[in-house]
């Protein structure tokens, strides 16, 4: 456990940091990364060994209740902040709220602007599904030459950019493991392969708690038919209340208040 200052002076504990990452590169240990957010996503996540968590940037308070000690990426939303000083501010904001990194899939002149202020900087490469129009669906990236090239070239300047790390989604995973060893950049594998500095994947899809798990991940639980049946008993209570309520069987004298007799008649006699 490392002990450090966050962003905002605080004497803090992380399972892992920015530098830990980096020079992990290459070894045997799998880190791995998971979303988050909820505190109680994040609680569960730290007591289940899991050093690494991405939240969106308004979450990050919530998810640093639950964990003080995983690694707490915050996504910037495309919508939230548009211009270069909304996407500093809300970049620093997440950070002075308890984030130790950020991620973005927007052009390298924002990472650079991110760079610029020592914010730790994770890129998005591969399908990013907001932007997978331009590919056409939601399919793996870089199975041929060129795609393959571009997707080399794109992490060469996202690191010379600034960033410490990539997410690389639905990326080959003979690809994957080439840009581990030729990049020095921290890669985050998600539908990618076994050769990521990290392995990640949804809570959702690890939970079962989706309408569809998609072929890279794997589900650990059945989180969905769980809901499924909550929401079953909460309609049949609500039913049987609305019965009872219909019918003069609710509240019966076990759920109401009673009084002396005697005060009542007082305050009838009043009236």
């Amino acid at each position: 456990m490392a002990r450090l200052f966050d962003w905002s002076a605080r004497p803090v504990e992380r399972m892992v940091t920015v530098a830990s990452l980096i020079a992990g590169k290459g070894t045997p240990a799998r880190h791995a990364q998971v979303t988050a957010d909820t505190a109680e996503e994040a609680a569960a996540a730290e007591a289940a060994g899991i050093e690494m968590v991405i939240c969106r940037a308004a979450n990050v308070a919530a998810v640093r209740r639950g964990s003080p000690r995983v690694f707490v990426t915050a996504a910037l939303g495309f919508a939230e902040a548009v211009t270069d000083d909304e996407i500093l501010r809300a970049a620093l904001g997440a950070l002075t709220g308890g984030a130790d990194a950020v991620i973005t899939g927007r052009r390298l002149g924002v990472v650079e602007l991110l760079a610029a202020e020592d914010i730790p900087v994770m890129g998005h490469l591969g399908l990013v599904p907001r932007k997978s129009t331009w590919i056409g669906s939601t399919r793996a990236v870089g199975k041929t030459l060129d795609e393959a090239a571009d997707l080399s070239d794109r992490c060469r300047r996202l690191e010379e950019a600034g960033a410490f790390a990539v997410e690389m989604e639905l990326v080959p995973a003979p690809l994957m493991a080439h840009l581990t060893r030729a990049r020095r950049l921290v890669t985050v594998s998600l539908g990618s392969g076994a050769e990521g500095d990290v392995t990640f994947l949804f809570s959702a899809d690890i939970c079962g708690d989706g309408d569809r798990l998609p072929r890279h991940a794997r589900a650990y639980a059945d989180i969905r038919t769980l809901r499924q049946q909550i929401d079953a008993e909460r309609l049949r209570a609500f039913s049987a209340f609305r019965a009872d309520v219909a019918q003069g069987r609710f509240p019966a004298p076990a759920e109401s208040i009673g009084m002396d007799a005697a005060v009542l008649e007082a305050l009838r006699s009043k009236d």
